[in-house]
Formats: structure tokens, C-alpha cells, sequence
């Protein structure tokens, strides 16, 4: 059986030095981050079997990085922090976490902390099916859109865009609503980000960007996903 692969983010080297020998040595694959736009990069490039994350990781944070891979993805995230106060805990709880470890811990509680969120995450129901609408299909699974059957090549950040879109098919969504589920919660007056990126997603899926199917316009509030086909 392969092994199962742990992603470790964390801003102190000394610490994921030591994290990453006691997940080598109890038999897992070990990739590393230093901060937040690297962590969401390697997820989204090739998602691990558990996301080790610390809170206090820069540019985005832990708190920002957990709801953007919660948003999109069903991978058990296991939160190990230096904070100790109940409302971190909480409020990590609350966008997903699956577990939280506080700092200092030692090896053996660690690694059984990951093979329960492992062993968890084995017997849980897979994502949501893809969403279908018009010749256009997002695999949420695989992150991957398709349009007539062609794969359609899109950055991380256009993905998460058009992904919280269809995830919410049919509603009206304001561009601060749409800000701060995919740039996080510091976010909500730069409308430009929200502008700039629903081009970019229109010009690469739909037939004709100027009268889009797919993304439509709501004047004056924001954007809304055609629904999905019957």
C-alpha cells in the first residue's frame, strides 16, 4: 500500500525539522511549507492525504489558509498551534478543523492524533458530485473544469473563483461575499480582485465572454452561477 502523504506548515524551521522525523519515522511521505501562499500552492498542485497546519503561519495565516482549503477540498486538516486560548481552538474548530494539537506535544501523541484523522477521513463520505450546467463541468474532486469534454487550464486563484461560484449556483453573491471566501477574511472592498478574475474565468469558458452562460452579472451586487442542468 503506499504511504500516505502529511503536508507540515509551519513558519519555524527547527520545528518542522522535528515534526517531519517523527512523521518519517512513523511511516509517512513528508512535504513541507514555511507560510500561507505555500501551503495553498502545494495543496492545490497535489493534495496530501492531511494537512499539518500551524495558525501562525504568514501571508495568509493558519485561520485564512484552513478556510480556503475547507472551501474546496475534503483533506483532514489537523490543527498544531502554540495557542492554547479556547477561542483559537473554537473559532479553528468552527471553519473545519479536524483536530487540534496544542505546542509543546510529544512524538506518540502526534502520530496518533494523524492516524485518527486519517482513519476518519477513510470512512467519510467523498465530496460533492460535479457540477454540470451547459457543456461545462468542475470536478471539485480533482479541481479540474472541463467545457465539451476539453480540460480548461486555470490558476489556482481563477479555480477558487469559479468554485465558490458553482458551488453556489443560482444565488446572488456580492463581490465582498465573493472577497473574502477566496482572498479571506482581511478582504472585502477590493472589488477590482473580484473583477479582474471573473474576466479572466469568462475568456477562457465561455463561448462568447461578452454575453456570458456561465458567470452572469448582477448590476449592482456582485455575480451569480447559472444553475446547474437537471
Amino acid at each position: 500500500m503506499p504511504e500516505q502523504t502529511v503536508l507540515f506548515a509551519d513558519d519555524e524551521a527547527p520545528m518542522r525539522k522535528l515534526v517531519s522525523a517523527n512523521l518519517t519515522l512513523g511511516g509517512y511521505g513528508v512535504v513541507l511549507a514555511a507560510d500561507g501562499v505555500e501551503t495553498l500552492r502545494m495543496v492545490a498542485e497535489r493534495p496530501p492525504d492531511l494537512l499539518l497546519l500551524d495558525l501562525g503561519l504568514p501571508s495568509p495565516d493558519g485561520f485564512d489558509v484552513l478556510q480556503a482549503v475547507r472551501r474546496d477540498l475534503d483533506l483532514p486538516v489537523l490543527v498544531v498551534s502554540a495557542r492554547a486560548r479556547e477561542g483559537d481552538k473554537v473559532r479553528a474548530l468552527d471553519l473545519g478543523a479536524d483536530d487540534y494539537l496544542t505546542k509543546p506535544f510529544g512524538a506518540g501523541e502526534l502520530l496518533a492524533r494523524v492516524r485518527t484523522a486519517l482513519r476518519r477521513a477513510s470512512r467519510a463520505p467523498k465530496g460533492p458530485p460535479p457540477f454540470r450546467c451547459d457543456g461545462l463541468e468542475v470536478d471539485f474532486g480533482a479541481r479540474q473544469v472541463r467545457r465539451n469534454g476539453v480540460e480548461v487550464a486555470l490558476t489556482p486563484r481563477e479555480y477558487e473563483v469559479l468554485a465558490y461560484l458553482v458551488r453556489n449556483a443560482g444565488k446572488m453573491l456580492t463581490h465582498r461575499q465573493i472577497l473574502q471566501a477566496v482572498w479571506g477574511s482581511g478582504h472585502g472592498d477590493e472589488s477590482d480582485y473580484v473583477w479582474t478574475y471573473v474576466r479572466r474565468v469568462r475568456r477562457k469558458l465561455e463561448p462568447d465572454p461578452e454575453h456570458p452562460r456561465y458567470v452572469l452579472t448582477v448590476p449592482g451586487v456582485g455575480y451569480r452561477a447559472a444553475l446547474p442542468s437537471a
